[in-house]
């Protein structure tokens, strides 16, 4: 028996643009209303609704979907699109607290959450750009 999850991109794994579009949402309803995500929120401009965009371009591509993000805003280059922000554990741990919820919300599939649970975690420890 050979394992399908390694020829079936984490995009088709989740659900697709759909989940895509849920998680993002979720992620940033909870950004804009918990307490503990204060910290990355205001670094954030009034209006999430460009930003949610954005980041639903961005993740469609970087789970296996279509290319949405680069075409448009070239290679993602994270880190140095986000040096203008002080991000450490505290600003790390707010943002995945918020995608960690957002997951459980819109991703059904137990495995593929903590499959893109872990690949997410690395994302945000290499975001990481104080000691």
């Amino acid at each position: 028996m050979t394992d399908t999850t390694t020829a079936i991109s984490m995009f088709e794994r989740i659900g697709g643009r759909a989940t895509i579009d849920a998680l993002v949402d979720r992620f940033y309803d909870r950004m804009d209303t918990l307490p503990e995500a204060k910290i990355i929120r205001a670094m954030h401009a009034d209006d999430l609704g460009p930003i949610r965009d954005v980041l639903k371009r961005y993740l469609t591509e970087w789970t296996g979907g279509p290319r949405l993000y680069t075409p448009e805003k070239g290679h993602p280059r994270l880190r140095q699109r986000h040096f203008g922000f002080s991000i450490g554990d505290a600003e790390r741990d707010a943002w995945m607290l918020c995608m960690r919820g957002a997951m459980e919300q819109t991703i059904t599939d137990a495995v593929a959450r903590q499959d893109l649970d872990k690949a997410l975690s690395s994302l945000a420890d290499w975001m990481r750009n104080l000691p």
